[in-house]
């Protein structure tokens, strides 16, 4: 574990990709026999996916490797710092997409992979900012966007934004998908069946019922469709406006150039 002497020298805590010293406890002796970081990382994805942020500790980390906590600090100063490997290592699910395809075929496939990222691991999301990520596969993921967004043709100036209303949409949308999915497997129900009910509490309750009003219409409009349907139309319908978008700001700009 880190020295209260250790903490003085450095009391800001940064990143563990940018900690280039070993953990404390490591440079003392040789580590135990059986572990190695790849195998807590791991280990760590699949206790968050299981029991969520809230419940992740060390002692459970440990538990379900066999091993005693302090086996952990051979590999890790912190528990911030397991976090942030598990934050890494499940970026790797977020492939590179076809180097040939159009960009806004590149741009929809990106957002895609993001938004399942974010719907299959729901503590990613409370993360996201908390973390640098600095790890080498999320920085591959921000190199792949960063391409995208460049062969979009926008001025220099204009990426960053449109960085900011795609993915910071996609953040959010699956960030909210993730979370009731969640929220439904926890009551025991599918999610049509965790909306029926909540939509049904809302209609015996009249001062509710009416600012629904536009919820019931849209929900209408669905055909009969499932909840996961609808989700997959209303999120290629949102990625295609904000292409769009693109597209006519780039436009804008050439134009503009042009006079």
């Amino acid at each position: 574990m880190v020295s209260a002497a250790d903490r003085v020298k450095s009391p800001v805590r940064t990143s563990v990709w940018l900690n280039t010293r070993p953990p404390a406890r490591s440079r003392r002796a040789d580590r135990p026999a059986g572990l190695d970081r790849e195998r807590i990382t791991a280990a760590s994805v699949r206790l968050l996916d299981a029991e969520g942020l809230a419940k992740f500790s060390m002692r459970r980390l440990a538990a379900g490797l066999n091993v005693t906590a302090m086996s952990l600090y051979w590999y890790v100063d912190t528990k911030d710092d397991l976090l942030e490997l598990a934050l890494d290592a499940v970026h790797r699910e977020i492939g590179p997409p076809p180097a040939d395809a159009p960009w806004q075929d590149r741009l929809r496939a990106v957002a895609s992979a993001y938004r399942g990222l974010l719907v299959r691991h729901a503590w990613v999301s409370p993360l996201a900012g908390r973390f640098l990520n600095l790890g080498p596969h999320a920085l591959l993921v921000t190199h792949t966007v960063q391409d995208v967004i460049r062969a979009a043709g926008l001025p220099a100036e204009g990426r960053g934004g449109a960085l900011s209303a795609v993915f910071q949409f996609v953040y959010g949308f699956g960030t909210v998908e993730g979370r009731f999915a969640q929220r439904s497997a926890e009551a025991g129900l599918t999610q049509d069946q965790y909306l029926r009910q909540a939509m049904s509490a809302v209609q015996e309750q009249p001062r509710l019922d009416e600012y629904a009003a536009d919820s019931w219409d849209l929900m209408a409009a669905g055909g009969g469709a499932t909840i996961e349907e609808r989700r997959e139309r209303d999120f290629a319908f949102a990625l295609d406006l904000l292409i769009a978008g693109i597209e006519a700001m780039r436009e804008r700009a050439r134009a503009e150039r042009s006079q």
